[in-house]
């Protein structure tokens, strides 16, 4: 069975966590524990200097299967939402730096492994949108805390009520990426090798101090079960969107 992360050691602590579910890194409960695992594990990790994100595949992440997905129970909705949650907390509040190649689309629920990262590079022809509100769902506690801490209220906007997606340029200007590069992966290593090289102890504090607020409102969210309304996270209106956008 293929793994779903794959992890390449580029020495001096810098390691990188490859998403690894074909074709398009679509997010599956299973996917998104698994990764949280990981990324609890790095974080407590003292070899590891920093984390580097990528996908081998043209779409670096295109959020949710929606083929799978406008077939889920109750109890495979309730799972998704608390991966979703435990899957983009673990990279949010990870205490080392952790940055994101970009190498192509990513929508939606695959928007925040971008958003949770400490150094965003995106390659020229990626795109990057949040396309929720087009398949009729909302927006679970972490993805949601995330994107608030991390986007200006003009961009939040922007992509949240249309579901159309901006690129590289558009998201370069508006400060959702850091920098485009050709050559992502390089880029990537660049800049975590950088950020590898300040004092990790300090890195993680000011981290924290910058996150901590976020990070408590989302693990109070958690203890009180916040995973997804009795009756489940989509609505009436969910899965006949779905359809449409599937054609």
């Amino acid at each position: 069975m293929t793994e779903l992360l794959t992890r390449t050691d580029h020495g001096d602590g810098i390691v990188e966590l490859g998403l690894n579910r074909a074709p398009v890194n679509a997010l599956s409960a299973e996917f998104l524990m698994d990764f949280a695992a990981r990324m609890e594990a790095m974080a407590q990790d003292p070899e590891v200097r920093a984390i580097v994100l990528t996908s081998p595949f043209k779409v670096f992440s295109a959020g949710l299967d929606l083929k799978e997905a406008q077939d889920f129970d109750l109890p495979q909705q309730h799972a998704i939402v608390d991966g979703l949650n435990r899957g983009f907390l673990s990279l949010f509040a990870c205490p080392k730096p952790t940055v994101c190649a970009v190498n192509g689309a990513a929508i939606a629920g695959g928007l925040f492994f971008v958003l949770g990262s400490d150094i965003r590079v995106a390659a020229p022809h990626a795109k990057l949108g949040l396309a929720e509100v087009r398949v009729g769902a909302d927006f679970p506690l972490a993805p949601m805390e995330i994107a608030r801490a991390t986007l200006d209220p003009n961009t939040l906007r922007r992509l949240m009520l249309t579901g159309q997606p901006m690129d590289a340029e558009t998201a370069y200007r508006l400060g959702v990426v850091d920098a485009m590069d050709e050559n992502v992966l390089d880029r990537a290593l660049h800049e975590a090798t950088a950020l590898a090289q300040i004092p990790p102890k300090t890195y993680a504090s000011v981290k924290r101090q910058i996150r901590g607020t976020t990070i408590a409102l989302i693990e109070a969210g958690m203890a009180e079960g916040a995973k997804a309304p009795e009756g489940g996270w989509f609505t009436e209106e969910t899965k006949p969107a779905m359809r449409r956008m599937i054609g």
